[in-house]
């Protein structure tokens, strides 16, 4: 049995030390979306640090998950006062479920608001691969996959929820059939 790897990742056009009210807003509504999501069916799990440590997202065990990274175009900060970005890596049981949970709820109402957080990079904001069962990816799996997106477009090794693969490496749609490409 295969699961689906989702990375998401997104330059903020503010750091997320910073206290204006629109930083704010987009922190406060990201731990909502986060405990929405977590009881979203097919959800199985997403990186989150080992120890609890809420400083840096570069200086925490990550676990598993390894070693915080990010791809070659984040020009931003990397200490708590400097650090614009917002990353997630997760486990899902398919398709399906992962695209119900970003496209509906809590986190479509932010997705609606994306501009006003984030920067407009030309890169894509997130990628989807599937690993076996019992395999836990990394975020440089996540970095890796998401510049390959970025250099050769979808493809079975990384793709969107709008072009995506099976498991077995055809072009499918989320509902399971075959892509109209």
């Amino acid at each position: 049995m295969t699961h689906l790897a989702l990375y998401t990742f997104g330059v903020l056009k503010s750091p997320l030390a910073d206290p204006a009210p629109l930083t704010r807003e987009f922190h406060d509504r990201g731990e909502v979306v986060y405990r929405k999501i977590g009881r979203r069916p097919g959800y199985l799990a997403r990186a989150e640090p080992a120890d609890g440590h809420r400083g840096t997202l570069f200086d925490a065990d990550w676990g598993a998950w390894g070693e915080f990274a990010v791809p070659a175009w984040y020009d931003k900060g990397r200490t708590v006062e400097t650090t614009a970005l917002a990353a997630t890596l997760s486990l899902w049981t398919g398709l399906r479920p992962a695209s119900d949970a970003i496209y509906t709820g809590p986190h479509r109402e932010a997705l609606n608001r994306r501009y006003d957080w984030f920067v407009r990079t030309g890169h894509p904001s997130h990628v989807c691969w599937w690993v076996p069962e019992g395999v836990i990816p990394t975020w440089r799996d996540g970095v890796s996959r998401l510049e390959h997106l970025h250099d050769h477009g979808p493809a079975p090794r990384g793709f969107t929820f709008h072009h995506s693969f099976a498991p077995e490496g055809t072009p499918t749609r989320i509902d399971g059939g075959p892509s109209a490409r």
